[in-house]
């Protein structure tokens, strides 16, 4: 697997791109809507070929009869980053060889974009969120490939967690940037931009 983006969460879609552009000293572009778990979002292309978005329920569309992605049913607070998504080329084949809990794939579409995202039943996603959800796009340009560079890149995403052995062995990514630390759980990512090295948690 491979690392493609992560998730800023907010109780509003204003105050996760706020919270993300104050932090950085730049603007995320409009992304859509997610018809089918009533969400919508904001993104940022970030360098190699990662990027980020901010993420909230949609007030304007229908509650789903099922638990959203990424516990956002559940979210209140400060926004923050709430989760991390790998990206598979075998995403059936990844989710056979991972612990039960990693999620079903869902199949999703947003204008041009087509992609199976691993959803647990629940909507949380283990170790608290910090066991990344599984994406496998079925279009040959994705985002982190066609968004606008913005003069940001991640240098280092530190996930901590009382687990974080435990995911560890567990996830099979070979990227330096990502680092599993003990202790409360938070996620916290930092990046160089043209404003200096910033960072958001």
């Amino acid at each position: 697997m491979q690392f493609d983006h992560f998730a800023i969460a907010g109780e509003t879609l204003e105050a996760a791109v706020a919270y993300v552009e104050d932090a950085l000293g730049v603007a995320l572009l409009p992304g859509g809507k997610h018809t089918h778990f009533g969400t919508h979002n904001h993104l940022l292309g970030l360098a190699d070929g990662l990027y980020l978005e901010a993420i909230s329920i949609d007030p304007d569309a229908p509650k789903p009869g099922y638990p959203r992605w990424f516990d956002l049913d559940r979210f209140a607070g400060a926004p923050c980053i709430s989760n991390w998504i790998c990206r598979s080329e075998d995403l059936v084949g990844e989710l056979g060889a991972l612990p039960e809990g990693a999620g079903v794939p869902v199949a999703l579409t947003r204008g041009d974009l087509a992609w199976r995202m691993a959803v647990p039943v629940d909507g949380i996603l283990p170790c608290d969120g910090c066991f990344p959800a599984l994406i496998q796009w079925d279009v040959a340009k994705i985002p982190g490939d066609i968004l606008p560079a913005s003069g940001c890149k991640l240098t280092r995403f530190e996930i901590a967690h009382p687990e974080a052995f435990w995911l560890r062995e567990t996830i099979s990514l070979g990227d330096p940037r990502v680092q599993f630390v003990e202790g409360p759980r938070e996620m916290r990512a930092t990046f160089e931009t043209p404003h200096g090295t910033r960072v958001l948690s």
